[in-house]
């Protein structure tokens, strides 16, 4: 690696991987929405625009370049299927297309193991898991397919990988741990069921540490092309135990308030359809995709990840705790500022 485009460079894991490819003296471009002075301060030339309309941004962007990390994406379960369509199915095409105007021959894409979620159970999930036959919200729905046209385009003229890291969090999370420290705040957290159903997440530090080690390993013909990769800490635990070692870290009361899996889904059918009528633009306090993730566990086989990658989590879920404790303890809650 040379000269990379990274797609989203200024979110969570896009400003991560950016810091460790400048460690490593790599020219990085980034392509995204807003100007990010921090990006402009590590050196990075940054383009502006959307991925799903402006093409010829995109290819200035990836003129040059050697390797694509596609992270940008729309994230979240609230707002039209439309928007998500540009943003992860049309914004991952003509990032596909760049590439090869460019002539650029490897691209790392960032998928979501929701796209394999279809509202049960799973326990111990491997990438043979199929798409399921109907989605509970858009974001899977359209990464779904974004994952499968990066799949299909591998070919030997541009080798491509798609990992599947589940539930990102540590130092700087703008997603996940600020909504569970202001709901907690606000009262409105809630456990829902019982601590049998155990839950996956994956450190910020280990999931930049996948990405590169596909990106080493990716080559047109190479084995890894056009797969698949679950990427996770490899430590499962209660929902319970992930929510109360955030709230710790951040100086918080642990929750202890629980509701059924049942009644949870159906306050999230309530609501999506009461914001729907009302046609509101924030996500409501639960949806039926929210309730049914909070209900069931998500946890999932990653030997191929370590087989074929050669990925091995280097930061264990107690070490980034104490690191997220650190970081509320130097920065406060780094999302108000």
């Amino acid at each position: 690696m040379k000269h990379v485009l990274v797609t989203g460079g200024g979110g969570f894991l896009g400003i991560h991987l950016v810091r460790r490819l400048r460690e490593r003296g790599v020219a990085v471009r980034s392509f995204q929405r807003s100007f990010y002075p921090e990006l402009d301060q590590l050196g990075v030339q940054q383009f502006r625009g959307d991925l799903a309309v402006d093409r010829n941004t995109l290819n200035q962007a990836a003129a040059g370049c050697d390797l694509v990390f596609h992270v940008a994406a729309k994230a979240g379960v609230w707002g039209s299927y439309d928007s998500y369509h540009q943003a992860n199915v049309e914004g991952t095409l003509n990032v596909l297309n760049a590439c090869h105007k460019a002539g650029i021959q490897r691209l790392v894409y960032t998928s979501s193991p929701s796209v394999t979620f279809d509202g049960r159970d799973q326990e111990g999930v491997d990438e043979s898991a199929p798409y399921p036959k109907s989605f509970l919200a858009h974001y899977p729905a359209t990464k779904a397919k974004a994952e499968q046209m990066v799949v299909e385009f591998a070919d030997d003229r541009l080798a491509t990988v798609s990992l599947r890291p589940h539930l990102i969090w540590g130092p700087g999370d703008q997603h996940l741990v600020p909504r569970v420290v202001e709901r907690a705040e606000a009262g409105r957290l809630r456990l829902v069921g019982d601590d049998t159903k155990l839950v996956d997440t994956l450190y910020i530090d280990n999931c930049v540490d996948a990405h590169l080690a596909a990106a080493e390993r990716l080559a047109p013909g190479a084995a890894i092309s056009g797969k698949t990769y679950f990427i996770t800490n490899g430590e499962p635990l209660p929902m319970a135990a992930i929510l109360n070692g955030i709230l710790k870290a951040a100086g918080k009361t642990p929750v202890e308030k629980r509701v059924s899996p049942r009644l949870a889904y159906v306050v999230g059918t309530v609501m999506e359809t009461g914001a729907g009528l009302l046609r509101m633009r924030n996500e409501p306090p639960m949806t039926r995709f929210v309730a049914a993730q909070l209900g069931t566990a998500h946890w999932f086989n990653i030997e191929a990840a370590k087989r074929d990658l050669g990925y091995e989590p280097a930061v264990s879920m107690a070490e980034g705790f104490r690191r997220l404790a650190e970081a509320f303890q130097r920065e406060g809650a780094w999302w108000r500022r």
